[in-house]
């Protein structure tokens, strides 16, 4: 039996691909480069600082380059993460009904808390998640279990009943690994890594209200 929702955070809960590319391309427009298209960066856009200046610079972290452009990157992204940033169309409706039938439901991401926490408060969602799990909260991130179990132990819920939604392999992957049922974020960024459907996910729901028929 489901007894928590745990949730990734970009591509999954929210959308927040519009506002890393604006940080990547006004990095380029340092550069004097031009910007890039929003089809060009999107489906990256979990992968962070990494998969960003790949396709930015073609930049790769054991560039010499690559430190100082991802920490400039980051310090553009962290002035304005939360402009264009929102709620995927149903995922407000989810998480009432979640709350409504006394569900904890929560946030894992790899996302460093620099990042996460001032995120979260811009959605107003801190005083409601029964836990906000980082990048940098465990010595791992995803796909190791850690953060996913970590979780799970603050909410006080054996990892079995927590159903772990993420847009991702990384995210199939960890939560396997923490024995947690999965399910794939069809409406997210999906990264690169192929069809969804080949990642061992329970199952691929193409949008947020589909949860719900999940745990029924």
């Amino acid at each position: 039996m489901i007894r928590a929702v745990l949730f990734d955070l970009d591509g999954t809960l929210a959308d927040t691909a519009q506002d890393l590319a604006s940080a990547l391309n006004r990095l380029r427009a340092e550069h004097r480069m031009a910007p890039l298209a929003p089809e060009l960066t999107r489906a990256l856009a979990s992968s962070g600082a990494r998969g960003l200046l790949k396709v930015g610079f073609d930049l790769d972290p054991n560039d010499e380059r690559y430190p100082p452009m991802r920490d400039r990157f980051l310090d553009l992204y962290e002035q304005a993460l939360c402009v264009h940033t929102q709620l995927y169309e149903g995922m407000a409706e989810l998480l009432g009904e979640l709350e409504r039938r006394a569900l904890a439901w929560g946030i894992v991401t790899n996302k460093p808390r620099r990042f996460t926490d001032p995120l979260v408060r811009e959605l107003r969602l801190h005083a409601r998640a029964a836990c906000v799990v980082s990048g940098d909260t465990t010595s791992k991130p995803k796909p190791a279990p850690d953060p996913l179990l970590h979780a799970a132990g603050v909410m006080r819920i054996a990892p079995q009943a927590c159903l772990y939604v993420g847009d991702d392999l990384r995210d199939v992957q960890g939560a396997r690994a923490a024995g947690m049922p999965v399910i794939a974020a069809g409406w997210g960024y999906l990264g690169v890594e192929g069809d969804p459907a080949s990642w061992g996910a329970d199952a691929v729901l193409a949008h947020p209200a589909e949860v719900l028929g999940f745990l029924d």
